[in-house]
């Protein structure tokens, strides 16, 4: 019987060296699967290396038959100029204006000059002088703090709930931006102011958004003789109250008594009166500022230049783009060679 506790301590020393075994064991099979690896990558790296060394002098050709071909392309090619207009549309234009772009865009590619030149009310020398035409919107956070403050004011407070600013920004499209940016590639510097006129007016035209528009403007005509009758009718107010308060203050006083409630209920109504004015006033200013927002469908922010802007940069060249396509080219088919001789071997 005294002989038990000892064996069962011994017992248990086993066990627990025994798991200690099997995890170390466990740790010494997970650090080698990690020296595999990086085993493995490292001997891909070095024949890598050893492709390059094999064939330096092919792709070291081709870097320089890419960069000597690229310097001549970038000098005897026509230099590009791009050139950039800030539009704000208006009354849902924005979708139109993307798609006429795209269109421009389309026949610039296709390098239909005479259907081009018809649409941008240019010549048909000019319309092949544009390379491409392009939109993109832009919208710091700033601006998308005031579309989701906008957005949410819209809602019932259920809805509101159940929308935060994360969510908002992963809905976020381009096209909810307020502001949006026409860019012209051509090789005349001067074709981007002449086709302005005709962006806007391919917008301008609509007979929705003309609707739209004279809409918007007979209701804020409304909203602003509202906004002023009430603001004659508070003064009328503000006007009755005080012949009220001198004809009580012309009463001879009986005795001591003075009306206190009666006197704080006036200025009560005559503070309210001055602070729904003041609300209103705000009211008309923001009326004014959407007045002149939305005095045009497509709003020009910032317009052509009279000149475009050189498209200059190493990154864009041809000297640096062609020896990296080159040796692209190069190095995938010296690769093909070597997995074909590989295959070859392999069979035999």
């Amino acid at each position: 019987m005294s002989n038990q506790p000892t064996n069962q301590n011994t017992s248990d020393e086993i066990d627990l060296g025994q798991l200690f075994q099997v995890i170390g064991k466990g740790f010494q099979i997970f650090f080698n699967f990690i020296g595999r690896i990086f085993k493995g990558l490292f001997h891909l790296l070095i024949l890598l290396l050893l492709f390059v060394q094999k064939n330096f002098l092919l792709l070291a050709g081709a870097v320089l038959v890419g960069g000597v071909a690229g310097y001549f392309l970038d000098k005897s090619l026509p230099e590009k100029y791009i050139s950039k207009m800030v539009v704000e549309p208006n009354f849902n234009s924005v979708q139109q204006l993307y798609n006429n772009v795209d269109f421009y865009n389309d026949l610039a590619k296709a390098e239909d000059s005479t259907a081009l030149a018809t649409a941008l009310d240019i010549t048909e020398r000019e319309a092949a002088s544009i390379k491409e035409i392009f939109m993109d919107s832009y919208s710091d956070e700033n601006q998308k703090i005031k579309l989701f403050d906008n957005f949410i004011k819209e809602l019932d407070t259920t809805t509101i709930k159940t929308i935060d600013f994360e969510n908002y920004l992963k809905n976020f499209n381009s096209l909810d931006a307020r502001f949006h940016q026409v860019s012209v590639i051509s090789t005349d510097n001067s074709v981007a102011k002449k086709m302005q006129s005709a962006i806007i007016n391919s917008i301008s035209v609509n007979d929705y958004f003309k609707l739209q528009k004279k809409i918007n403007e007979e209701n804020m005509a409304l909203q602003d003789t509202i906004y002023r009758q009430q603001l004659a009718e508070i003064d009328s107010l503000q006007n009755l109250y005080r012949r009220v308060l001198v004809k009580e203050a012309d009463k001879p006083m009986q005795g001591t008594n003075i009306n206190l409630a009666e006197n704080g209920e006036s200025q009560n109504k005559e503070l309210a009166l001055v602070q729904e004015r003041d609300a209103i006033k705000e009211k008309l200013v923001e009326l004014n500022e959407e007045r002149a927002n939305k005095s045009a469908i497509l709003n020009v922010i910032s317009d052509f230049p009279t000149r475009g802007v050189e498209q200059k940069g190493f990154w864009k060249s041809y000297k640096f783009v062609l020896p990296l396509v080159l040796l692209g080219v190069v190095f995938w088919a010296l690769l093909m060679l070597q997995i074909n001789r590989f295959l070859k071997n392999y069979n035999k």
